[in-house]
C-alpha cells in the first residue's frame, strides 16, 4: 500500500488539496495500484518552520 507524504507551506485551499490527492492517486494507479490502497498525508508547514540555505522561508 503506497503511503505518500506531502510537506508544503500552509495556505492551500481545501479544493486545491482535493485536486492534489486526486492527481496523486491517479498517478499512483498508473503503476497498477488500486485507488483504495493509496494513502496520502498532507502536512501544512508554516513558513517560519521551514528553512533553506540557512534562511527561514518566512524571511524571503
Amino acid at each position: 500500500m503506497p503511503f505518500i507524504t506531502v510537506d508544503m507551506y500552509e495556505g492551500r485551499t481545501i479544493e486545491q488539496k482535493r485536486q492534489l490527492v486526486k492527481d496523486l492517486t491517479e498517478a499512483t494507479m498508473k503503476l497498477g495500484v488500486p485507488a483504495s490502497a493509496v494513502q496520502i498525508l498532507i502536512r501544512d508547514v508554516p513558513k517560519h518552520n521551514w528553512a533553506n540555505a540557512g534562511k527561514l522561508a518566512s524571511e524571503g
